[in-house]
């Protein structure tokens, strides 16, 4: 079974977002770049199903949409373990751009399994996944917590507000993961990093794509208002506040 992984490098956590003059765009100075957390899940538990004996994983490959000051960032997916990465060499103004180049991809090398995060941590779209499915005409499962492999049987879980959901899926297709997938990401060892210098990284030329979206403007949430204390004892004027001001009463 061939694994594809898809990787979006996002902004990190702590990173203070800014945007430029005109707040038409993201100010990208300064900041540092990371995998996007549920990414890094995902491609932590392909890693660990190919350890496990009787999976029929051979090959974990990694593909991201994006420019060249990206490929540090991809450069790390190699170092904890993956085969091989392709960076599509574009910048994608949508989802549906995004998933219609990785798409292509996988029509080209026969991948099996393709796996996702749920979400990312710029701008939580959840949609990549889904549209990918849909072009590929691959069944796609959402918000998948649990994922084993054994041959060409898939099982996946996910959680409910009640109970959780058992899932036995067939390759090809298309699963976005969640939280809980994996503990923790793995951390590249010196010998990891040595290694992922000879690991094949290929750069493709985009297909064409309209996007469907365009940013127009950005506006930054609006400041907290100034905390107003209240005596413990005076109730009259906490009840009064609540329920002329916060208009929550």
């Amino acid at each position: 079974m061939k694994i594809l992984v898809c990787i979006s490098v996002v902004p990190d956590t702590t990173t203070h977002i800014r945007f430029t003059d005109k707040m038409d765009a993201l100010d990208t100075s300064g900041i540092q770049w990371i995998i996007n957390p549920w990414d890094e899940l995902a491609l932590t538990r392909a890693l660990e199903i190919r350890e496990q004996p009787g999976s029929g994983v051979t090959q974990i490959s990694v593909i991201h949409v994006g420019m060249k000051d990206t490929e540090p960032v991809i450069q790390k997916t190699l170092a904890v373990g993956a085969d091989s990465a392709c960076r599509i060499n574009h910048a994608p103004a949508d989802s549906l751009e995004t998933a219609s180049q990785i798409a292509e991809i996988v029509r080209k090398e026969l991948f099996d399994l393709v796996m996702t995060g749920h979400d990312s941590a710029d701008y939580n779209g959840s949609a990549v996944g889904e549209m990918l499915a849909e072009l590929l005409g691959w069944a796609s499962f959402s918000s998948i917590s649990s994922l084993s492999v054994a041959g060409s049987v898939i099982t996946l879980e996910r959680e409910g507000d009640i109970r959780s959901e058992t899932i036995i899926a067939k390759a090809p297709c298309v699963v976005t993961i969640q939280k809980g997938i994996a503990k923790d990401p793995r951390i590249p060892s010196l010998r990891g990093i040595m290694t992922a210098r000879s690991k094949p990284l290929t750069v493709v030329e985009p297909v064409k794509c309209v996007p469907l979206t365009r940013f127009l403007r950005f506006e930054n949430p609006a400041p907290r208002s100034q905390c107003r204390m209240v005596d413990a004892s005076n109730v009259e004027e906490l009840v009064n506040l609540l329920r002329n001001e916060a208009n929550v009463l």
